[in-house]
């Protein structure tokens, strides 16, 4: 995939097998910036910086990294795309802890292999300037400061890994990859109460026109 809504990027060539998809999406800001969410396992700085180039973007174009939460397969690249970018790092405060190993992290799934600290930290209900205007919304289930991020003007949510996609619809993230389901299924429900066209989720997926419908399927079965 590449550009699969208006402003929205998928990067190629990233996922470390055909089973395993990690979408690292680049949006478009208003005006000639762009943000990136998440960035990936280590080594995808790499395919980002291809897929910059092969869209004719400056790496120092992207102004923002938007962190959904610690695990490696999202945060992989940090260091290195922040590095590359100069962009500023944003992440819930409660991840932001466990990023710069203060304390480590115990949970299920890897952190990073270096501490990392980010530039800002985010909180329940923030409004980010970036993409047309996001919603930071604690999700917390999958990781204490697991965060979506939603865009009310085009009903776009980027859900981490609160979500994961499937060939039925979406499911919550697997039980042995979550710190606390039951946290995670009220922070489903939470997010079945906004209004969702297209679900933008990190592995399988996207949903790009039927995201609603998906969403609530899977709240109602809750």
């Amino acid at each position: 995939m590449t550009e699969i809504l208006p402003g929205i990027h998928v990067i190629d060539g990233i996922d470390p097998d055909p089973s395993f998809t990690t979408h690292v999406y680049l949006v478009r800001d208003v005006g000639a910036t762009w943000t990136l969410i998440d960035t990936g396992l280590p080594g995808a700085s790499e395919k980002v910086a291809a897929y910059l180039q092969k869209i004719r973007v400056e790496p120092s174009a992207i102004k923002k990294i938007l962190i959904t939460h610690l695990h490696l397969d999202h945060t992989g690249s940090l260091k290195a795309l922040a590095g590359l970018t100069r962009a500023r790092t944003f992440a819930h405060w409660i991840e932001a802890a466990y990023l710069a190993e203060r304390p480590k992290y115990a949970g299920p799934g890897m952190p990073p292999a270096e501490p990392f600290h980010v530039d800002e930290t985010l909180k329940d209900g923030d409004e980010i300037d970036a993409a047309g205007g996001l919603i930071a919304y604690h999700t917390p289930g999958h990781t204490p400061g697991h965060l979506t991020f939603y865009q009310p003007t085009r009903k776009l949510l980027f859900s981490g890994d609160l979500f994961f996609g499937a060939e039925q619809g979406i499911g919550l993230s697997p039980p042995e990859h979550t710190l606390h389901t039951p946290t995670a299924q009220i922070s489903a429900r939470r997010m079945g109460q906004l209004a969702v066209s297209s679900l933008l989720t990190y592995h399988g997926g996207p949903f790009l026109e039927d995201g609603g419908p998906v969403l609530r399927k899977l709240v109602d079965s809750l």
